[in-house]
């Protein structure tokens, strides 16, 4: 592949097993291990003319080659996880040549080192919850008559004391089951909620958290998720996982780069 550069997705430590058969990164093969030190890179190949600075800022404003990348990169990082502990990197970590991989674990190792010390054995489990049920248009302002005036403002009443008694009931589950699960895992972050328009996801999304779990207690965590769950409608608790820990790898993974930056040494 001409004028090639390498797109990093994880940090591992180096190790022996075999990833898993849909471990296969953007160029269609298995990433490759760059080991430097006691650290590993898992990378692949990737045309300069969509991954350099210039192209990848354009590339960045496409949706649906935004969402294959950033699939792509998660399979991989699943696969990681699999067999090791793996600190996903920020989207989009590109490096000019594997001099500028090895660069990337030096310059880290303060951070990488001690990070993955910390999420080893351990997994990141999501949690959101979502109001619905009573978040569509509001009714259309009938033919102006007395009778019809009044029948209106009573369903613009209910709907907004609906609205608010969902919200209340809402946040009251948020905060319950935050708490909770807080003190079941060995750390949490409380991401913003997310927009319905751009997850596609039913209802207004009140909260979206992660938390950090030992992996031999997930069973634990899923069913305390579960039992906490509210049952009636209007209300929805959505458990994702378990994921690599996207959350937790903090500026290990945010400060080498991402959403298009290179490392430049050749």
């Amino acid at each position: 592949m001409d004028d090639a550069l390498w797109y990093v997705y994880a940090v591992t430590r180096p190790f022996d097993a075999p990833l898993p058969e849909e471990a296969r990164g953007l160029d269609g093969l298995p990433p490759r291990l760059i080991t430097h030190r006691d650290l590993c890179a898992a990378a692949s190949r990737v045309p300069a003319a969509e991954f350099d600075t210039g192209p990848l800022r354009d590339r960045l404003e496409d949706l649906d080659w935004l969402a294959a990348t950033a699939r792509t990169h998660q399979t991989v990082v699943a696969a990681l996880s699999a067999v090791t502990c793996a600190l996903p990197l920020r989207l989009a970590t590109v490096c000019r040549d594997t001099v500028g991989v090895h660069r990337l674990l030096e310059t880290g190792r303060e951070s990488f080192g001690p990070a993955l010390e910390r999420l080893d054995g351990r997994v990141e489990w999501g949690v959101k919850v979502y109001a619905e049920g009573v978040f569509g248009e509001s009714p259309a302002p009938p033919e102006a008559t007395p009778g019809n005036g009044r029948r209106y403002l009573r369903r613009r009443l209910a709907q907004r004391q609906a609205r608010e008694d969902v919200w209340r009931r809402a946040g009251i589950v948020s905060r319950s089951l935050h708490r909770e699960l807080s003190g079941r895992a060995e750390a949490e972050r409380l991401h913003r909620p997310q927009s319905a328009r751009l997850s596609g996801q039913p209802g207004e999304n009140v909260l979206n958290a992660a938390y950090l779990v030992p992996r031999e207690r997930s069973a634990e965590f899923v069913a305390a998720v579960e039992h906490l769950a509210p049952r009636d409608g209007g209300v929805r608790v959505e458990l994702t996982g378990p994921w690599a820990p996207y959350s937790f790898a903090g500026d290990a993974a945010g400060e080498r780069g991402g959403a298009g930056e290179h490392d430049d040494r050749r």
